[in-house]
């Protein structure tokens, strides 16, 4: 009777260590795809957060002093164009920064020119120069759109004066 009462007792530690890692397994698995979940939420956050700032851009209207801006601002951004149409150069705008193919997208911007395939390259002092094509009037009221890429993340921003 002694012994098979130990048999008993090693046999119920045996089920319950098995019962116990089973459980473990269980755990970590359920805590593995949780982690990946959070991961790709956390992911989607973040490229929302890293292109808020050009929301302010997307088929709003902004004064020419914003233009400016967002030229000073985004000049030196790797892999970003930046397209100024003004009065005077209405459908052939100077880039700032990469000049970006766009005609394959859209053969007519947002603002209603049609948007030459050029890479005419604009020069940001010429901007305050009244004399110049690229000339921005402070209080001009420029349509604004943003350009995204294949993998929809923003690679240029598109100003036409109306």
């Amino acid at each position: 009777m002694n012994n098979a009462s130990s048999a008993l007792k090693v046999a119920a530690g045996i089920f319950l260590t098995i019962a116990l890692i089973t459980i473990v397994v269980i755990l970590f698995i359920s805590a593995q795809e949780a982690t990946k979940t959070a991961q790709n939420n956390f992911s989607d956050i973040q490229t929302e957060l890293s292109q808020a700032s050009y929301t302010v851009y997307d088929g709003t209207t902004i004064s020419g002093s914003q233009v400016t801006n967002a030229l000073r601002k985004f000049k030196d951004k790797d892999q970003f164009g930046i397209q100024v149409e003004t009065g005077k150069t209405r459908k052939a705008g100077h880039w700032y920064g990469n000049a970006l193919d766009i005609t394959s997208s859209a053969s007519e911007d947002k603002y209603g020119s049609v948007i030459s395939p050029g890479n005419r390259q604009g020069d940001l002092k010429l901007t305050m120069d009244e004399a110049s094509d690229q000339y921005v009037n402070p209080s001009g009221k420029f349509k604004a759109s943003i350009v995204k890429d294949s993998s929809n993340v923003v690679r240029g921003l598109l100003f036409g004066q109306f």
